[in-house]
């Protein structure tokens, strides 16, 4: 077994990493709690008629819109339990939103997530977006098994040390 200070220091470069190569919790025990926001988002393709029947509330399975919401906000919170070495960010606070856009077509999928903490939030964000988009794909499968879930990432990030980052630069 690794001596403790091996385990706390851990490997050079590798925050999830001790010196021996095992996974690790980071500690974040030591960092200021501050104001954190990521915004992440997806989108679905589908056919036109599918896109149709859920803006129509056509879909047997019911508000495909509504659904994916409520998923994604779920997901969000249980982030810590769905990737290894997340932390827990308990009182994070999720939104979605679903836009229905005819060029694709398809759907457009936000969601941000914000928390007075010691560690950001983009895994939260990012979760939400991935099971909001698998829950809208579920709903509508016997519609549409075509659907193509694409583009997941992150938009921005802002707060903590690293301060704020964008696709936008």
């Amino acid at each position: 077994m690794a001596a403790a200070e091996d385990r706390d220091s851990g490997a050079p470069g590798l925050t999830h990493m001790d010196t021996q190569g095992n996974p690790r919790m980071v500690d974040v025990s030591g960092k200021d709690a501050s104001a954190r926001t990521a915004v992440a988002e997806g989108r679905i393709r589908m056919a036109s008629e599918t896109l149709a029947a859920i803006r129509e509330g056509k879909v047997h399975k019911g508000d495909v819109l509504q659904v994916a919401r409520l998923a994604g906000v779920m997901a969000g919170k249980r982030t810590a339990d769905l990737i290894p070495l997340c932390h827990m960010l308990p009182g994070a606070s999720i939104a979605v939103d679903l836009d229905l856009d005819e060029e694709l077509p398809g759907i457009v999928l936000r969601a941000e997530a914000r928390i007075v903490g010691q560690t950001g939030v983009e895994m939260e964000a990012l979760t939400a977006v991935s099971v909001g988009l698998l829950t809208v794909y579920d709903m509508a499968k016997s519609l549409d098994r075509g659907m193509v879930i694409e583009g997941v990432r992150l938009l921005r990030k802002d707060g903590g040390k690293s301060g704020t980052w964008s696709v936008e630069g």
